[in-house]
C-alpha cells in the first residue's frame, strides 16, 4: 500500500463530501429577504399604477405572478391557463367603468394526494385612487402602490410556492396557490373562487391567507387569525419555535379573503402584521417593508403548514361571536 497516495485520496474525498453538503444547504429553499424585497419592489413600483382592478398595472402584476408560478413548476389551474376570469364591480358609483374584467391567478402543486392546502393573497390594490377606499383626503390621480397591502402578501405567496416546489420532500397534501383579484372591492375574487372552485371544497385541508405581512412590529408581533376554526389548531401550534413574536385570534371571518373560505366551513389561518398610518394611502411604499422580518414570518408559516400536514384532514369549527 502506498500510504502517500492513500491519505490524500481519502482527504480529498472527505473534502468534496463536505463541500457538497455545504452547497446543498446553501441552495435549500429557505425564505429569503432579498427575494421578498425584490417581489415587493416590482409589484409596488410606480409603473404598476397601484394595481387597480381591471387596470393595465394589475395585468402586469398578473403576468409577473404567472411567470413565477411557471418557474416553480406549478401547473396552470385556471379556466384560461393560470387565469380564472370574472367580472368585478367597482363600489364607487361615480366611476364610469364600474364593471371591470378581473382574474384570479391559480397554480397547482400536485403531490398526488387526496386533499389540498390553499395558500392565498390578494394582488390588487387601489390604483390611482378612483375606485374608493383610499384614506387620502384627495386621492384621485395619486398612485397607491400598496407595498404592504398587499405586495407583501403576494411575496409571501411566491416564497411559499418556491419553498414547497423545491424542497425535495414528498408532502402528503397538494397545494393550490391563488393570487386573488378585486379583494379591495369586497373580497370579490375569493368569493368568486369559492363559488367556482377548481378543486371540490370538500377536499380542502385548510386555507392560509396573507394580507399585510410586511410591517412587523416586535412589540405587537404577527397576528394569526383563524385559530378557532378547527379543534386541531392548538395541537398543530404546540411546540412551534418561531423567529418572530406571534399571537393567535380565534376569528375566522374578517376583512380579507380567508373570510370567503370560512363562510364555506373551511378551516382558515390569517397572517397580518397590523395597521399603520400608510394603510390605504399613497405612502404605502416598498422602502418601508421589513423584508427580514417577513422572511421569518414565512418561516413560521412553513412550520405550521408542516405540522398541519402530519394531521388528517382538519375538521371545521364555527367560531362563536
Amino acid at each position: 500500500m502506498d500510504i502517500h497516495k492513500t491519505i490524500p485520496t481519502a482527504f480529498f474525498a472527505l473534502f468534496f463530501l463536505c463541500l457538497f453538503s455545504v452547497s446543498a444547504q446553501d441552495i435549500s429553499p429557505q425564505p429569503d429577504a432579498a427575494i421578498i424585497q425584490q417581489h415587493v419592489n416590482v409589484l409596488a413600483a410606480d409603473g404598476m399604477k397601484g394595481r387597480g382592478t381591471g387596470s393595465k398595472g394589475l395585468k402586469k402584476a398578473a403576468r409577473y405572478i404567472k411567470r413565477h408560478f411557471k418557474k416553480y413548476g406549478l401547473a396552470p389551474a385556471g379556466a384560461r391557463k393560470y387565469g380564472q376570469p370574472f367580472t368585478a364591480k367597482v363600489k364607487k358609483a361615480v366611476v364610469a367603468d364600474s364593471l371591470r374584467k378581473a382574474n384570479n391567478i391559480i397554480g397547482f402543486l400536485d403531490n398526488d394526494a387526496p386533499y389540498t392546502i390553499i395558500i392565498g393573497a390578494h394582488y390588487d390594490h387601489l390604483g390611482m385612487g378612483k375606485q374608493g377606499s383610499s384614506k387620502h383626503p384627495s386621492p384621485e390621480g395619486l398612485i397607491h402602490n400598496g407595498a404592504d397591502d398587499n405586495a407583501s402578501g403576494v411575496a409571501g405567496l411566491l416564497e411559499l410556492a418556491r419553498y414547497f416546489s423545491q424542497n425535495e420532500t414528498s408532502e402528503p397534501y397538494n397545494f393550490l396557490f391563488i393570487a386573488f383579484s378585486a379583494e379591495e372591492l369586497g373580497l370579490l375574487g375569493s368569493k368568486y373562487y369559492v363559488e367556482h372552485p377548481v378543486i371540490p371544497l370538500k377536499n380542502i385541508h385548510f386555507m392560509l391567507n396573507m394580507d399585510m405581512i410586511g410591517r412587523y412590529n416586535p412589540e405587537r408581533g404577527i397576528g394569526v387569525g383563524g385559530y378557532g376554526t378547527s379543534s386541531e389548531w392548538p395541537a398543530i401550534f404546540e411546540g412551534i419555535e418561531a423567529k418572530v413574536k406571534f399571537f393567535t385570534d380565534n376569528a375566522g371571518s374578517g376583512g380579507s379573503d380567508h373570510g370567503s373560505f370560512y363562510a364555506k366551513q373551511i378551516p382558515v389561518l390569517f397572517f397580518h402584521t397590523g395597521g399603520h398610518p400608510d394603510y390605504h394611502m399613497p405612502s404605502d411604499d416598498a422602502d418601508k417593508l421589513n423584508a427580514e422580518a417577513e422572511a421569518k414570518i414565512i418561516d413560521l408559516e412553513i412550520r405550521i403548514i408542516e405540522n398541519a400536514m402530519k394531521q388528517g384532514k382538519l375538521p371545521f369549527t364555527e367560531v362563536k361571536n
